[in-house]
């Protein structure tokens, strides 16, 4: 289910595919596409709106237009169709700004990802013995560079271990902006963020892909030996090893990223925020393992595991993204995959948040305006820095 407000998230784009029965088209590409890739990007329908009632949905308290949950409240929510920006998301004179730096990684330099990509204009076909896994035959090593972004809050004391968060697909200033305030008015702890550029492309068969998608560890791992050593001695920081003092977030596969962090890695980390998260099958090369990717987040792993230490805030648009490429495996539905997370969340007993936003298009810059103050209060609740 897509919408008019696409952000870098949602390229699983370069096949046509959505719903059959939607006649109205719209051309969706990442934020960081050249033109030319913008100009060569395909039409898709565009997808239905759903409706947060709908049966099966889990059973969510609607809030007034405009209103956002309680930072203190876990459960189900239905929010919109109005999304105004939080005060929290402008830029105030009287408030102490972090300081910023950005720096650059090579596919060189890592011994954990050294690149791949996918042909231009190719994408792939499903397996004839089994749609659940996509056959891509147009995918080689290739290098890259990503840009990390760092914030520094001004409340930082040098020398202290400091709480932080991760974030996926690039240098975030919503996120820069809404901690400014929220640090200001001590509704979070001064935390540092680390926006981590993705090693390009999308979907399977992308080095994007790869990372985000991919079910394991991996990519926890290479944040931990070959971004946080760089964010500490190029910034003179230290980073907590405290993993209720870490977050990750993303949208869309890099939410499907932030959870595996967590996941994988309780050790690491034990807080998550997604927003219109990949919980559906993305994952290439195909495992045998987890045979339809990060859907089995919801059919398999969150049931038949025992509860991990991680509180997760989520949220879904109604014109979330629907089968958006090649596959018909009944695992590519955005509004399903989080729907179904709330519910096997809700029934181990885990400490969540979900949002469903009516008038939202996936990844919706609109919607994140409006929750990502609360989104951030509500997951470092219950935090101390004495713990």
């Amino acid at each position: 289910m897509i919408g008019s407000r696409v952000r870098a998230c949602a390229l699983l784009l370069l096949a046509a595919c959505a719903s059959p029965s939607a006649s109205n088209t719209t051309a969706v590409v990442p934020a960081g596409a050249t033109t030319a890739a913008r100009a060569a990007a395909p039409s898709r329908p565009t997808p239905p709106t759903r409706d947060p009632r709908t049966a099966g949905y889990v059973q969510a308290t609607e809030l007034p237009d405009g209103a956002v949950p309680s930072a203190e409240a876990d459960g189900n929510f239905i929010i919109g169709a109005t999304h105004d920006t939080a005060p929290e998301m402008r830029v105030r004179s009287d408030v102490p700004r972090g300081a910023v730096h950005i720096f650059t990684m090579s596919s060189t330099d890592s011994k954990l990802y050294p690149g791949i990509a996918r042909d231009s204009g190719t994408f792939g076909r499903p397996d004839p013995s089994d749609p659940a896994s996509l056959i891509v035959t147009t995918s080689r090593p290739h290098p890259y560079t990503r840009r990390v972004g760092v914030y520094i809050p001004a409340q930082y004391v040098a020398g202290t271990e400091a709480p932080f968060i991760v974030g996926a697909d690039g240098i975030d200033q919503l996120l820069f902006t809404a901690l400014d305030n929220l640090i200001a008015q001590k509704r979070v702890p001064p935390m540092i963020a680390i926006s981590i550029g993705n090693g390009s492309g999308d979907a399977q068969g992308s080095e994007r892909g790869l990372e985000y998608d991919t079910m394991s560890g991996r990519y926890a791992e290479f944040v931990e030996t070959e971004v946080l050593p760089l964010v500490e001695k190029q910034y003179g920081v230290r980073l907590t090893k405290n993993p209720d003092a870490r977050a990750t977030m993303g949208c869309s596969s890099g939410a499907a990223a932030a959870l595996s962090m967590a996941w994988y890695h309780p050790d690491l980390y034990h807080r998550v925020l997604s927003y219109s998260g990949t919980y559906v099958n993305q994952q290439w090369p195909h495992s045998a393992e987890t045979p339809g990717g990060a859907w089995e987040y919801h059919t398999k792993l969150i049931p038949a595991s025992p509860v991990k230490p991680i509180r997760i805030w989520m949220q879904v648009g109604d014109r979330d993204l629907y089968n958006p490429n090649v596959m018909r495996d009944d695992m590519h539905d955005w509004v399903v995959a989080n729907e179904r997370m709330a519910q096997v969340l809700a029934d181990k007993g885990y400490h969540y948040q979900f949002v469903f936003a009516r008038n939202a298009a996936h990844c919706d810059r609109a919607t994140k305006l409006q929750t990502l103050p609360e989104a951030l209060e509500w997951l470092w609740h219950g935090y101390s820095s004495t713990q």
